[in-house]
């Protein structure tokens, strides 16, 4: 760089190039922080792409609510209340399966 004298120079000199550096500057920090807002999305779509499940296939129903047939569970998961309910009833889970589900 140039070895200004800066003592020496006129107000007004000093004044266009302290213009010129700050437009500079900011031109600069501007496309800085673009690229770091760039890469810091980037983080965030891997790490949102990282925590999504993957899909599962879906599951046929296993047991199916003998009060109410249109209520069924597939067996995964928290036991619905019918379930819980006609367990309380005295019922065994082999008694709430579907018929045609018990071959696999």
């Amino acid at each position: 760089m140039h070895n200004l004298e800066f003592e020496e120079m006129p107000t007004e000199e000093l004044w266009a190039l302290h213009e010129e550096v700050r437009a500079v500057l900011t031109a600069r920090i501007a496309a800085e922080k673009r690229v770091l807002e760039e890469r810091l999305d980037q983080l965030d779509n891997q790490a949102n792409a990282s925590q999504r499940r993957r899909p599962y296939p879906p599951v046929k129903p296993k047991f199916r609510n003998p009060g109410n047939p249109a209520e069924t569970w597939s067996g995964r998961g928290r036991q619905p209340r019918w379930v819980v309910e006609q367990l309380t009833l005295g019922k065994r889970m082999e008694e709430l399966k579907i018929k045609c589900a018990t071959s696999t």
